[in-house]
């Protein structure tokens, strides 16, 4: 989970972090020393703690997965938080709701997991026992993966947090226990509950694990109207809690974890399924929990995307780089610190920042032994590293043949242009992007939704763009669907859309004038 997820603002981990903790020589699995947080003193609130149902036994530190908790081998009492205001709500839905706001009128911060700190499972036989305990439990289930994309290379999860009524959080390193299929076959028909599940999916699938019916908390707070939908911000207007902040963007690669971040990432899953149930509740209230099923059934079939053509064309600022040869630059530079990156499982950013790339690129260096080091960028530890690799692939440039340099960026071949260039290319067109928005703008606004989420912008464009003909009702929702849009999507768009699209073209025949279309990227 990122702090863009978590908080509902900020930036995902990217390419150009430079701070980095303290690395152990060579990563190992972690141990019950590192678990998730610390108990909290035995005292007046022991009493505290939700009801548990009867069925199944839910799991104590002797049955927990990695045995007991106390190096000595006796099991340890964690006497659980108390639970007031809303997360006593929560547990129990049936007792009297409490003001979600503390004494001093503000959310009530959430500081520890209500069952003390969650297991570590870091082996085989940890996992096994972990899987049985999730299968014998009740309802959905809140997972949240953590990965370390800013500092590693690619998007593999390097912690995963799951949380059952009855078998309580278990935290799993995927670095000791890289196969979750186990944990895939127990809990194929129960619904799984994630934060912006499109991020942790994909990095979840690697481990075996491919969720068949799903809930998004995320998702489900775009439908529902919050204008802030991070797990903080929604944790906290619905159930009146705060959660931590600042270290998703940890380096959740090191081993051993410390037990600071262990507790951060149990918290994460801790009042998942009561933000779920909330949410639900509300989705029926506002009819549109056949909506929020579409969407979250049209997740779990998205097919992951393919390689892009030219990802090296993705370089941050590459828009300030204006010749052939200084593009051919910034691609030799990409290609070369994606092939190092990739060997030491590093970040790229971390080798070389896009910074340095686009500042050799506009540079352009005459002379074959130019130091690259003097230019902005170049001068960090990692860069400095591989000057000779840097040099070589500018080298490689300077000695291609116009020919062989890149142009600019063509269009995709199966879709509309960029919606900056249809005035000049077709104005009709343009006009009908504008009309289309319009619509879709105001039913968004009628039903507390997105735009982007009432109807996808690439189905929008791809309709403006070369519309059905006739654009009747009936064909403007064929059109809809084949491009993607869920059904409720096309019953709530499709007629307006028609009708907007009717009066354009009844203009454009009458000779009107039908104005200056809006072309803003949507």
């Amino acid at each position: 989970m990122t702090d863009s997820t978590r908080a509902g603002s900020g930036s995902t981990p990217g390419e150009h972090d430079t701070a980095r903790p303290a690395r152990r020589s060579s990563p190992e699995p972690m141990t019950d020393s590192t678990r998730a947080g610390s108990g909290s003193t035995p005292g007046e609130h022991d009493t505290a703690r939700p009801a548990r149902r009867s069925s199944p036994e839910p799991m104590t530190d002797s049955t927990r997965p990695g045995g007991p908790a106390s190096p000595d081998g006796a099991a340890a009492e964690y006497p659980p938080p108390q639970l007031t205001g809303p997360q006593a709500h929560a547990a129990d839905p049936s007792a009297p709701a409490a003001d979600p706001a503390g004494q001093d009128g503000g959310p009530v911060p959430l500081l520890e997991p209500r069952d003390g700190p969650a297991m570590l499972v870091a082996s085989v036989a940890d996992l096994d026992r972990a899987v049985a305990a999730l299968a014998a439990g009740e309802g959905p289930v809140a997972v949240d993966a953590e990965r370390a994309s800013g500092f590693r290379y690619g998007h593999r999860a390097f912690l995963v947090q799951l949380r059952r009524d009855g078998a309580g959080t278990m935290l799993i390193d995927p670095m000791a226990c890289p196969n979750l299929t186990g944990l895939d076959e127990v809990l194929a028909s129960t619904e799984i509950v994630l934060h912006a599940a499109s991020q942790d999916l994909p990095c979840l699938a690697e481990l075996g694990f491919r969720p068949r019916a799903l809930f998004d908390t995320e998702l489900a707070g775009r439908l529902l109207g919050f204008p802030r939908v991070g797990l903080g911000a929604l944790v906290e207007s619905v159930l009146g809690w705060t959660l931590e902040k600042g270290h998703a963007a940890a380096d959740w690669s090191v081993r051993p974890l410390p037990a600071e971040l262990l507790r951060y990432a149990a918290l994460d899953v801790e009042l998942l399924v009561e933000l779920r149930d909330a949410l639900a509740a509300q989705l029926v209230a506002q009819g549109k929990a056949e909506w929020a099923e579409q969407e979250f059934a049209a997740v779990l079939a998205a097919k992951p995307p393919g390689p892009r053509p030219d990802p090296w064309r993705r370089t941050s600022g590459i828009h300030r780089v204006h010749s052939r040869r200084g593009l051919a630059i910034v691609r030799e530079l990409w290609q070369e610190r994606d092939k190092i990156a990739r060997r030491r499982d590093l970040s790229p950013g971390r080798v070389l920042p896009d910074t340095a790339i686009v500042e050799a690129a506009r540079a352009l260096p005459s002379s074959p032994q130019a130091d690259l080091t003097g230019l902005p960028g170049f001068q960090g530890r990692g860069a400095r590293r591989h000057a000779s690799a840097w040099l070589r692939a500018v080298q490689r440039v300077r000695g291609q043949a116009d020919a062989e340099l890149p142009g600019p960026a063509m269009p995709p071949l199966d879709g509309p242009p960029p919606t900056h260039r249809w005035q000049e290319r077709d104005p009709v067109a343009a006009r009908r992007l504008a009309a289309v928005r319009t619509v879709v703008a105001a039913l968004a606004d009628e039903h507390t939704v997105p735009t982007e989420n009432l109807l996808p912008p690439d189905v929008v464009r791809r309709l403006a763009w070369q519309p059905p003909d006739p654009a009747g009702p009936d064909e403007v929702a064929g059109d809809l669907a084949a491009h993607g849009a869920r059904p409720w999507q096309v019953a709530l768009t499709a007629l307006p859309i028609s009708r907007a699209l009717g009066r354009l073209a009844e203009k454009a025949e009458a000779g009107e004038d039908p104005g200056t279309a809006q072309t803003a990227d949507n």
